[in-house]
């Protein structure tokens, strides 16, 4: 079983993209991805977890978008830069 940031794009209105998905996080994550989605106009829906003893703890924020391409793209990038990768 992997676990890995699922990230939507779908057309909405004339020249305008919706965006939705969840970030996988840690701990020291969740607040600078907050941060960097909100600075993009990306709302953050639901932070939550679903396993009981995993470590590091994960925590799983699901988010909601709509804007031109650029700009939805733009605040997505900027979350993903938050997350560590190994």
């Amino acid at each position: 079983m992997g676990l890995g940031e699922t990230i939507n794009f779908q057309e909405a209105a004339t020249g305008m993209v919706a965006t939705t998905g969840d970030f996988v996080l840690t701990a020291d994550e969740v607040n600078p991805v907050i941060s960097a989605l909100e600075e993009h106009h990306i709302l953050v829906t639901a932070l939550h977890n679903h396993l009981l003893n995993e470590q590091p703890r994960l925590f799983f924020m699901h988010f909601w978008g709509v804007g031109s391409p650029e700009a939805v793209a733009e605040g997505i990038k900027a979350g993903l830069e938050k997350v560590r990768t190994k």
